[in-house]
């Protein structure tokens, strides 16, 4: 059966870009910068973004279309023997990570239909509070937005490639960017605005350190989803006419770009009332609404907000769905519609216990962890850093001739790809997982 394929460039790169913006762009980027020197983090984190996460984003795409399949079949294909087992640690990463990425899903869902009614729209932080954790730990709601999250994905990826995937990249990704543009500009010309922006974009050399350095080598390369096969399984479907180096430059920019409008959107806001900003859900759900409710008209600022989050939360949803489906399509023949709905059973599924981690089984943990933790820890600390090392050294030392032959590049550029991909990368993402672990 002949490969699907995207049906153009710009459709592949907003597709790829829906995929690496994501919640943590929106309510983990900002703070995480602010907290570690604002401007000088910036500099260390595009310095990092355009080289480390360039070198794997483009080595994902190399791979998948030179391969023409997903991540496992990948690296039984072009490698065979114990290299599949990369591509599963990068297929059983994206089923937890999707997991519990419903859950967050459905709740940006749920506060969206709380932004609706005015439910959110209070200045008081203990009401705020209040209400998240009533909504987390109950036991029905949480579950049923989790449930209509995954539906959502379900049918955009059910849809196929070019007319589900390509689609929604073309519709969410630019109403993500007007959404945010729009808050963006409100935030700016708030009274006080300008600490917010001193605040975020102000350079603090003393700020650097060692753990600086990997909250920002952890950042470049989640925030560009590689490690799990995301983007292998998105290349996979690339025609041999279209330039990946570009396109990856495209995708990277278009990230950094989302990430350091985020920080423009939400610190000026935050600061223009005095509030503490945090990263997570005390952000989203606790402080902002705060914000909007001291704005004229705003209950549309907030219904604008969380339509933003959950277009963000599904881009990357889609893909982390995709990545799970081809492996049943190339290794044993089901049909997309059977993949997809199989998948997306088990994975709500698997999503229901992390959601009752705040509620019924809030009690059970395991290493100090509950569910919805331990799934996050183990996709995020241990088996994207072990995919990101593995498929680096795939790229550089086992299939490189494939790797020269689908990328084009200098002699130069070649022999700094190589290093990247043979030694610098798997030492920096090492880095990383030594300091999680």
């Amino acid at each position: 059966m002949q490969r699907s394929q995207w049906g153009s460039r710009l459709g592949f790169i907003l597709a790829s870009a829906g995929a690496t913006v994501g919640l943590g762009s929106i309510w983990k980027f900002p703070y995480v910068t602010a907290m570690n020197g604002g401007g000088a983090f910036l500099l260390v984190f595009i310095a990092l973004t355009f080289t480390l996460g360039l070198t794997l984003l483009l080595a994902e795409f190399a791979i998948g279309r030179h391969a023409k399949v997903g991540a496992v079949s990948a690296f039984k294909k072009l490698g065979g023997g114990a290299w599949p087992l990369i591509g599963y640690a990068g297929v059983l990463a994206g089923f937890l990570v999707l997991s519990f990425y419903s859950v967050v899903g459905g709740w940006t869902l749920g506060y969206l239909l709380r932004a609706f009614d005015g439910r959110v729209m209070t200045s008081d932080p203990a009401a705020l509070a209040a209400l998240f954790g009533q909504y987390v730990a109950s036991p029905t709601e949480p579950l049923l937005t989790h449930a209509v999250f995954m539906a959502l994905t379900l049918g955009v990826v059910m849809a196929g490639v070019k007319g589900g995937i390509e689609r929604a990249g073309k519709v969410l990704m630019p109403a993500l960017f007007t959404l945010m543009l729009v808050l963006m500009v409100r935030a700016l010309t708030l009274p006080g605005a300008a600490a917010g922006v001193a605040e975020f974009l102000a350079p603090d050399f003393s700020k650097v350190s060692p753990a600086m350095l990997v909250d920002a080598l952890g950042l470049a390369f989640f925030s560009l989803s590689v490690g799990a096969g995301c983007m292998l399984a998105y290349g996979s479907y690339l025609g041999d006419e279209i330039k990946l180096t570009g396109s990856a430059l495209w995708i990277t920019g278009l990230t950094t770009l989302t990430s350091i409008l985020a920080g423009l959107m939400i610190f000026p806001a935050v600061a223009a009332f005095g509030l503490e900003a945090a990263a997570g859900p005390g952000l989203t759900y606790m402080t902002m609404p705060i914000v909007f409710n001291h704005l004229p008209f705003g209950q549309g600022f907030a219904i604008a907000f969380f339509a933003l989050l959950l277009f963000a939360a599904l881009t990357s949803s889609v893909s982390l769905l995709e990545l799970i489906v081809v492996l049943p399509i190339d290794e044993w023949g089901f049909s997309r519609k059977q993949a997809t709905l199989t998948v997306a059973a088990l994975v709500f599924a698997a999503g229901v216990p992390a959601s009752l981690s705040f509620g019924l089984l809030a009690d059970y943990t395991l290493f100090g962890r509950n569910v919805f933790e331990l799934m996050d820890y183990s996709a995020s600390n241990i088996l994207l850093p072990i995919g990101g090392i593995g498929t680096a050294l795939f790229a550089g030392w086992k299939v490189w001739p494939a790797m020269r032959t689908e990328l084009a590049l200098s002699r130069r550029q070649q022999q700094a790809m190589r290093a990247m991909c043979c030694l610098i990368a798997p030492a920096l993402i090492g880095l990383i997982l030594a300091w999680n672990l």
